[in-house]
């Protein structure tokens, strides 16, 4: 066994039970199999479902679940009829991980499940991630921000592991294509997840559409820049986000980058992620 998933199965075993907050990316999903490695049946993955989440993550949990042997159970939360959340202040992340964190808690202790864990990393550290804050606040730990992983040590650990999703593009919610201070809405949640899954079944694997009203601004690797200013795609293209909703299209020059968003915002004392 390696180093690196030894110490993790060995902080992992020395809790009596965990519950897993299980998105079924890579993250999640290596720490759901450390944790069935060091525990065995006292662990329960748990994936929330919620407008908010794309609509491919919930068979991905699936999948990962199953071929690890490991009890699945979802559970619904509607961040939506918070208006903290809804009306997207800044601190909008810190309101969902709040009501979706309680909800695992809750779900532990009727399952019997000691500790609520979940899948932050250290690279996480360096973004502003205000929904950390609400994870200390419940007493929900993070076994790789203890250990000191990042996310080139997970991906490593995921396909030393055998586990089919260690290359799977970073993920987010779909709030997060909206920028700070725009209502989030069921309309636009959904048309930002047809617009990125039609993407997606053209061969884009990392993509973002960022929502601006009619407006939709694609992000993706510089790489794939010329792939989609080639006729027939770009007119695919078009014709696909038209469909989900949009009146324009537009490529980023920039291309994709994690949490584009956070840049129209200014960091405050306490609302982002500390070390």
């Amino acid at each position: 066994m390696p180093p690196d998933h030894e110490a993790l199965t060995v902080l992992l075993g020395k809790m009596p039970g965990v519950l897993v907050a299980f998105s079924g990316g890579v993250d999640s999903s290596l720490l759901l199999a450390a944790a069935h490695d060091a525990l065995g049946d006292r662990v329960l993955a748990v994936t929330a479902t919620s407008p908010i989440q794309a609509s491919h993550e919930l068979g991905l949990a699936r999948t990962v679940a199953e071929m690890l042997g490991v009890r699945w159970v979802t559970v619904s939360t509607d961040e939506l009829s918070l208006p903290a959340f809804r009306l997207n202040p800044a601190d909008r992340c810190y309101h969902c991980k709040k009501l979706r964190f309680e909800a695992l808690l809750d779900l532990a202790t009727k399952e019997g499940s000691a500790t609520v864990i979940e899948g932050s990393n250290m690279d996480d550290l360096g973004d502003y991630r205000p929904g950390f804050a609400a994870a200390r606040e419940l007493g929900v730990r993070s076994p790789f921000i203890e250990l000191g992983f990042g996310k080139t040590t997970i991906r490593r650990l995921a396909r030393e592991r055998g586990l089919p999703n260690w290359d799977q593009p970073a993920a987010a919610c779909l709030a997060s294509r909206i920028p700070y201070g725009e209502e989030i809405t069921r309309e636009r949640l959904a048309r930002i997840d047809c617009a990125e899954h039609a993407l997606r079944e053209m061969g884009f694997r990392q993509i973002r559409v960022r929502d601006h009203g009619t407006v939709a601004r694609i992000e993706a690797p510089r790489d794939d820049f010329a792939r989609f200013l080639e006729t027939e795609m770009s007119d695919a293209v078009v014709r696909a986000c038209h469909a989900a909703g949009y009146s324009f299209v537009s490529l980023d020059l920039q291309g994709y980058r994690t949490g584009s968003l956070n840049e129209t915002i200014t960091r405050r004392p306490g609302s982002q992620l500390e070390s």
